[in-house]
């Protein structure tokens, strides 16, 4: 199957709504482009913005020590990055740091081949991102803390 007939027939994801496909249902309808799009999310293009936005969380975290070298670098997606830890609220934090990372993988779809390898691996990142999404919830993190605190709680 050619990459412009699996990209146009996957489901169009959105950042604010469940994930249309699990992952698995993604690796089947790649076929024989799956392997190609696992290697590509750990090395080339991806691998180096990725950094990037790790470096530039660690930088916000008050964590140098634990940035990584990287090829590039952008001062657009580090200062973005940085303005969303201006944000004290973490749900919200976390949902505009979502938004960095849907907009980075956007950056591998070149506009000259809005269909091609760069608009798969996009895809596959921002499912990434929406499963992830799917995962929280408020329900989730109130048993999470319960679970955690449940030793220290004292009972008379």
């Amino acid at each position: 199957m050619t990459t412009d007939y699996i990209v146009s027939s996957l489901p169009t994801l959105t950042l604010d709504a469940p994930a249309p496909l699990s992952w698995e249902k993604f690796v089947e309808a790649c076929g024989d482009q799956a392997a190609s799009v696992l290697r590509a999310l750990s090395e080339g293009k991806w691998t180096d913005l990725e950094t990037q936005l790790k470096n530039a969380m660690a930088e916000a975290r008050g964590g140098e020590k634990y940035k990584r070298p990287a090829d590039g670098c952008s001062v657009y997606w580090k200062n973005r990055v940085l303005a969303c830890f201006q944000e004290k609220d973490v749900a919200k934090r976390e949902d505009l740091l979502d938004r960095v990372w849907w907009d980075a993988a956007g950056e591998l779809t070149p506009p000259a081949a809005p269909l091609g390898k760069g608009a798969l691996l996009t895809y596959a990142i921002r499912l990434r991102i929406a499963l992830k999404r799917a995962c929280i919830s408020a329900e989730a993190g109130n048993a999470a803390f319960d679970r955690l605190t449940a030793a220290s709680k004292v009972t008379f």
